[in-house]
């Protein structure tokens, strides 16, 4: 059942709010978040979504960046953004005699930029320096690759910067009709946690967003087709970068907390095998890692590494070894529920702050997951059984080859096809 806590109302303009009261904090934590991402924008403008993002920090009709900056400071919050592949989030933190002014600062953000054409130059440079300094983090770089190689041609392939020619390329109109399109009502989720009351914060969002626009223009999301590719990127560096993957579970699938616990079984925690086995036990990497990736209609499942440029060959066939084991043999004794442990532990452990709870509740809005509570979750980890973890695995790695993307110094050794099979 729903939490009592939580209250949730869609006021008459067609904004989605969410609140939960915690009334032994002193606390509040309220963001807007916008249910557009870089998955949602033209291949022409790709890097519009994080290039506004960016943009409505730097100024509104009637607040310069420095204001915004100072009226923050001057209570001791903490306002943040970020933008992802299916949505964008702009939250505050505060105490709670300032939700007022959390509130309007928000609103102030998402419905008011002033998109000064100077600003918009000098803020393109900033961009770029972005864009770049992802190209000086392999271990941020190699996962991009590996994105657009598995999702060719497909915004979820995309990088959520976008590339030098299209920032640079950005137009003062192409902005201003992208947030006319996208910042409207209807597309906004205000979730706020902490110290407060669910009527006060609806009567505040109420007033300070009547002037969000109503209407916007309709999107499309396609499917992407799965491409399993093996690509060798030299570039110079101390060690390789190692991607291996596909495609996964989408975020509302039945079988995403069985996939929860494979992962972690796989290289989701210290005790995991690849750790264990990579790390551990062959000394070939310091870091080595499984993660699930979810979107509203599929998702992705990743290994990473990072290993010797000559270690590469040996690292791969330590992983693929890993990979088809867990296909093929029975889980040992024990681990399935370690698994589970650690899953609802890291569950009931991310969820105490106010921050990550308002996050937790502006994505269950997103995805429609409006009526599964805390305990919900922990029931259906629980249920998790040896059968489902093994029917999960045939899903994420059926048979056939796992893409891969190397990024490394040197000339890291080529990869047989064979042995990325996964049969």
């Amino acid at each position: 059942m729903p939490d009592a806590a939580i209250r949730r109302e869609v006021l008459p303009n067609g904004l989605r709010l969410v609140t939960e009261r915690m009334p032994h904090v002193r606390s509040v934590s309220i963001g807007v978040w916008l249910t557009r991402g870089s998955r949602h924008e033209p291949r022409v403008h790709e890097g519009i979504a994080h290039f506004v993002e960016h943009m409505l920090f730097k100024g509104t009709d009637t607040r310069s960046a420095e204001d915004l900056a100072q009226q923050i400071d001057s209570i001791g919050g903490h306002l943040d953004a970020f933008t992802s592949k299916e949505y964008a989030g702009y939250f505050i933190k505060v105490l709670d005699e300032h939700l007022p002014l959390a509130v309007d600062v928000l609103s102030d953000l998402v419905t008011s930029p002033a998109f000064d054409a100077a600003e918009i130059e000098r803020e393109k440079k900033v961009v770029l320096e972005e864009i770049k300094m992802v190209e000086d983090t392999p271990d941020d770089l190699v996962h991009e690759i590996f994105a657009g190689a598995m999702w060719p041609g497909h915004p979820l392939g995309r990088p959520i910067l976008g590339e030098p020619d299209t920032v640079s390329a950005l137009s003062r109109d192409a902005l201003r009709a992208y947030f006319h399109d996208a910042y409207i009502a209807p597309n906004f989720i205000v979730a706020a946690v902490g110290n407060l009351e669910h009527e006060r914060v609806r009567d505040l969002v109420s007033a300070a967003f009547a002037k969000a626009g109503l209407t916007g223009a309709p999107i499309a999301e396609s499917l992407p087709a799965p491409a399993s590719e093996v690509i060798v990127r030299t570039k110079d560096l101390e060690q390789s970068h190692v991607c291996l993957g596909g495609p996964g579970l989408s975020h509302g699938d039945p079988d995403r907390y069985a996939a929860y616990a494979l992962n972690t079984m796989l290289g989701g925690s210290m005790s995991s095998r690849l750790f264990q086995n990579v790390r551990e036990k062959r000394a070939l990497a310091y870091s080595v890692f499984s993660s699930l990736s979810t979107y509203r209609d599929t998702g992705a499942v990743t290994i990473y590494a990072g290993c010797a440029n000559d270690a590469v060959g040996e690292l791969v066939d330590v992983v693929m070894a890993e990979v088809r084991r867990l296909k093929a043999e029975p889980l040992v004794a024990g681990e399935l529920r370690r698994a589970k442990d650690h899953l609802k532990g890291s569950l009931m452990l991310g969820l105490e702050s106010t921050s990550s709870r308002m996050t937790h509740l502006a994505r269950q809005e997103i995805y429609g997951d409006t009526g599964e509570s805390l305990d919900d979750m922990l029931v259906a980890i629980d249920a998790v059984t040896d059968a489902d973890v093994a029917r999960v695995a045939q899903r994420l790695f059926p048979t056939g080859t796992l893409s891969l993307t190397v990024l490394g110094g040197g000339t890291p050794a080529a990869i047989e096809a064979e042995q990325l099979a996964l049969a």
